[in-house]
Order: structure tokens, then sequence, then C-alpha cells
């Protein structure tokens, strides 16, 4: 996997966790009982979105690191889950 490819798996699985966790523990104005005037009663109260960044951080990072390992020390390629998957050929 070169670098520019692991660059681009991070970005992705970056925004494919962040908003996967992005809901939870945000509880809403409304369950808070603080609604601000001009607001849904259903946006955040305290989105807590830079600890939920670097959550998002680490995570992407440890996934990416588990697939350049896999990758690069142990072979692990596309054609790996194709032979997985393969029906077996009748004789």
């Amino acid at each position: 996997m070169s670098f520019w490819t692991a660059v681009a798996v991070y970005f992705v699985v970056w925004w494919v966790i962040l908003f996967a966790v992005l809901p939870f523990g945000v509880r809403t104005q409304d369950d808070a009982g603080e609604v601000t005037l001009g607001t849904t009663a259903s946006a955040p109260a305290r989105p807590r979105l830079i600890r939920t960044a670097i959550a998002t951080t680490i995570a992407a990072l440890i996934i990416v690191a588990g697939l350049w390992v896999a990758v690069n020390h142990y072979g692990v390629s596309l054609e790996t889950f194709a032979n997985i998957f393969d029906a077996p050929s009748r004789p």
C-alpha cells in the first residue's frame, strides 16, 4: 500500500467513523430543557465536536494501521477475499 493510498483510505475511514459516532452521547436541547430561541428543539445542547473529532482520529488511525499491516506484512489483498468467498469448483 503506497503512502497516498493510505492517506486516501484514512480520509474515507475517518469520515465514515465520524458520521457513525456523531450521535453517540448527544443530548438534544429539548432533553436538556434549554431550547435556544431560533433553533429547533432537536438541536444538540452540547455537541462536543472536538472530543468526537479526536476520538474519530484515533479510531481511524488504528483501523488504517491494522489494514496497512495486513496488506504490507501479511499479503492481504482483494484477491484474498475473492478466494475466501469463491464457490468450490465441481470435478
